[in-house]
């Protein structure tokens, strides 16, 4: 082998951002009219295709599903065979070919046309059967495939993948799609806890230590312990916080004093400690706990004492 895999991978790299890049010549006025279309669209997207290019549609349905556009997934091969009956009236019918000249392409497009539906491409070959006989054309041309034989499906199907993730994108944007329609079709997985999480889903108030200000030292040690969160709330009688004791603070009052025998919550505690709103997201809390290097921070609602979120529970639950 007279070159590196190193150089290979290079300019196997190089071919497909090129690729990549010419896309944005192809970025013109029947783009823009598909996805318009596409936004307008009453019905579903059915995205079809054939080889790689059909594993390209599925997964441009996947990311129009989780962004708000909904999609199915129709194999060419399997449409003439019954398949076809998923599309709809009101349905728009995208597909992707690099020739656009596969037989199973050509067998299909004339049903679809035969339903009235908006047939979209999105083809690397603009002179095509599929191009010709489609409503509107979105071009996907590689001038080389980084295959080193210019045959298999490299380039082209990046392009492809980039494509449907332009019109992804634009969708979004005109549909105003943000954090919280993000939040509702991934609730799942660390992302979805991520936007939908508040801190009032972590917090246990069965859990929740606290003590009055009169309580002992024992007692103030004793409930730190049961509820080991290293850390208790001390309140009055009606649930106002009035302030925090953590083991860090029993270690200092324990390293300057003698005389512990009449020490109790109030001659310990912190007044005005870091507060937070159970309605608030849990990601925002990991924020504060960063900002002031703490890993407890006191949940109250209205000054009325809630419980204690700990740095751990939200790296517990993937927040981090």
């Amino acid at each position: 082998m007279n070159v590196s895999i190193s150089q290979i991978a290079h300019h196997t790299i190089a071919l497909e951002a090129a690729a990549i890049a010419g896309l944005e010549n192809f970025i013109d006025e029947s783009f823009e009219k598909a996805v318009t279309a596409i936004n307008e669209c009453k019905g579903r997207v059915v995205i079809s295709g054939i080889g790689k290019s059909a594993i390209v549609a599925q997964k441009i349905v996947a990311t129009l599903n989780s962004t708000g556009t909904p999609s199915l997934f129709m194999h060419a091969a399997d449409a003439i065979h019954g398949d076809l009956g998923m599309v709809q009236e009101g349905d728009i019918v995208l597909i992707l070919s690099k020739s656009g000249e596969s037989p199973e392409i050509k067998a299909v497009v004339p049903l679809i046309k035969n339903f009235n539906n908006l047939l979209i491409a999105i083809v690397g070959n603009t002179d095509s059967f599929l191009a010709q006989q489609a409503n509107l054309v979105i071009n996907t041309t590689v001038s080389k495939e980084a295959c080193p034989n210019n045959l298999a499906p490299t380039s082209s199907t990046t392009a492809q993948m980039v494509m449907g993730d332009a019109i992804a994108v634009c969708l979004m944007e005109l549909k105003g799609f943000g954090n919280e329609d993000f939040a509702r079709y991934h609730p799942g997985g660390n992302l979805g806890k991520r936007l939908y999480l508040k801190v009032k889903d972590i917090v246990s108030d069965s859990i929740a230590p606290k003590v009055l200000p009169t309580a002992t030292l024992k007692e103030v040690i004793v409930e730190i312990t049961e509820k080991r969160l290293g850390v208790t709330a001390v309140v009055d009688n009606g649930n106002k916080v009035l302030g925090i004791i953590t083991d860090g603070d029993l270690r200092r009052m324990l390293e300057r004093s003698d005389n512990i025998k009449n020490i109790t919550a109030e001659d310990i505690l912190t007044r005005n400690p870091k507060t937070i709103e159970p309605f608030i997201m849990a990601v925002d809390a990991l924020e504060i706990f960063a900002l002031y290097d703490i890993s407890q921070l006191i949940v109250a609602e209205n000054e009325q004492y809630i419980g204690i979120l700990h740095l751990h529970e939200l790296i517990k639950e993937g927040i981090s």
